[in-house]
């Protein structure tokens, strides 16, 4: 895992939503992000980062299935190993997303990962079980949010800053 750049982004999604965050994230961070779907994190990539972005759906008021098992596989191997790394989070819901976040902020203290970044909340106005399940798309300027983020959180890494 000597070869895995410094910034792991994580995430899931279902409707495209947290997808498309996810890439535009990385594309800003370029060559210093690794996103892997969090079905495919393993403990090792989260050893072997540097620094965190999170990125996923709320689901019923709660951070995602997908999301919460990648973090019940990866939390006590990466216990007491991690403490003191940078982490950012994207969550994208239908209508609130605070819930998710806190839920995911509570993990992160768990590991003792230190917040370099407001959490940033998008919010799709999802109300209806057909807009819900409905393929997502993002609006540019919240793309160009999350592609800003990926670079800062790279260029904080490559610096020293984090």
């Amino acid at each position: 895992m000597d070869d895995v750049p410094p910034l792991l982004i994580a995430w899931h999604s279902r409707t495209g939503g947290s997808e498309a965050l996810a890439r535009a994230a990385a594309e800003g961070a370029g060559g210093a992000a690794l996103r892997v779907a969090a079905a495919d994190v393993t403990p090792d990539m989260l050893l072997a980062a540097a620094g965190y972005l999170f990125v996923g759906p709320e689901n019923l008021a709660a951070l995602s299935g997908a999301m919460k098992e990648m973090f019940d596989r990866a939390y006590y191997p990466c216990l007491g190993r991690i403490e003191g790394r940078p982490y950012a989070t994207i969550i994208c819901a239908g209508s609130d997303g605070e819930n998710a976040q806190r839920q995911l902020d509570r993990i992160a203290t768990g590991w003792r990962l230190r917040r370099v970044a407001d959490p940033v909340i998008v919010n799709t106005d999802a109300q209806t079980p057909e807009a819900i399940l409905a393929p997502k798309t993002i609006a540019p300027e919240r793309l160009a949010e999350a592609r800003d983020l990926g670079a800062a959180l790279a260029e904080g890494l490559a610096a020293g800053i984090f």
